[in-house]
């Protein structure tokens, strides 16, 4: 949601111990490692943030222009808002619902397949099929930060209306001619659940191709490490865990929790990410598939696992269970731990992530 770009980002990387960032680094003659990095705005409607320890500016230059090059051009593939010349997109293949199959790049094709794939394994929870629903609730929520005094919110008889239209099996891939077909005329895909976490993972591991040993992209709620922080002191990466209330603006306190980790992803869905005002009650993105609403189960819940895409599809779908079901869905997942930030913005984790919390004594050195 393009309103939505200047709230703060839900992780916050944590550098201490660490030298002043620069893109003007002279070139170090003792082979020591300088910490640079690159920040922009243009893609996935949030701030992405590239950080990395090189031997020089050029270095750097080359790993953060993959980064750049390959944020835009997934960006424009997964958009669901805009066409670009030259590109069958995800716009491109809701306009065409009922019309037969669109012909797309491979890497639209496997984003498809993978969050077809992960569906049953998230409980029917992040269903890239309910765009008509997500569509109706986006223009409730623009409407209502344009124009606060008349902000409303969909009627469950409107949300109904097109819960019909959701049938995730009515996605049809074929991998052979690169196509994706939507047989029902009215459904609409969405895949905002999954985009941004999904090409995360693809670019790191890009840049891992390509000889990244140390770095780390911050994309909005999503956070990709790749290796530690060569500076010399730490051993992991410090990642802050957001106070949802200084998101919105009801504290000071910037963090609230830190999480020490290395090589692994760290994706956080809340209440205070993209979200507008009825009645002095606030309304956020993560709607229930079944409910049609937004639920309040908690505050947002961040999960840790090694592959980003995965790490942002079970954080929506963590989200949208009551705390027991979702703690026991998140233990259930083979290599994924988890932390929830509830009502009385009070913290549960998962017992394997609890070495890794600030809070119970963890450090950016100790392992």
């Amino acid at each position: 949601m393009r309103k939505i770009l200047i709230i703060l980002l839900s992780m916050v990387l944590v550098f201490t111990g660490c030298k002043k960032a620069s893109n003007e680094n002279k070139e170090n003659t003792d082979n020591k490692l300088e910490k640079y990095e690159h920040t922009f705005f243009d893609t996935f409607d949030t701030i992405i943030k590239f950080v990395s320890y090189q031997s020089s500016q050029e270095e750097f230059d080359k790993y953060k222009d993959i980064v750049v090059s390959e944020f835009q051009r997934l960006h424009k593939l997964y958009d669901g808002y805009n066409t670009y010349d030259g590109i069958n997109n995800i716009k491109t293949v809701n306009d065409n619902a009922g019309k037969g199959p669109i012909e797309v790049d491979p890497d639209l094709i496997n984003l498809i397949e993978f969050s077809k794939e992960n569906y049953k394994k998230t409980s029917n929870k992040t269903n890239i099929a309910m765009g008509s629903v997500l569509k109706i609730w986006h223009e409730y929520r623009e409407r209502g930060i344009e124009k606060p005094e008349t902000a409303k919110i969909p009627s469950l008889d409107e949300l109904q209306a097109v819960k019909d239209n959701m049938n995730i099996d009515n996605i049809k891939v074929n991998k052979k001619n690169n196509t994706v077909e939507l047989t029902d005329e009215k459904m609409s895909v969405d895949l905002g659940a999954v985009a941004k976490g999904y090409a995360t993972e693809l670019i790191s591991k890009k840049l891992m191709a390509e000889g990244l040993k140390t770095g780390i992209i911050s994309a909005g709620g999503n956070v990709r490490t790749i290796g530690k922080p060569e500076d010399g002191v730490r051993a992991r990466w410090g990642i802050g865990i957001q106070n949802p209330d200084n998101a919105l603006g009801k504290s000071e306190e910037q963090t609230i929790e830190v999480l020490y980790v290395e090589n692994t992803s760290v994706v956080t869905s809340g209440d205070y990410q993209r979200f507008y005002t009825v009645d002095g009650k606030t309304y956020h993105h993560l709607i229930d598939p079944e409910e049609l609403m937004p639920m309040t189960y908690f505050r947002s819940v961040s999960v840790v696992t090694e592959d980003s895409g995965i790490a942002d599809f079970l954080s929506t779908a963590a989200y949208l269970m009551p705390f027991e079901e979702s703690k026991k869905f998140i233990e259930s997942y083979k290599g994924a731990e988890a932390l929830w930030i509830l009502n009385d913005n009070s913290i549960v984790a998962t017992e394997g992530l609890l070495k890794s919390m600030k809070s119970q004594g963890a450090t950016s050195t100790n392992k």
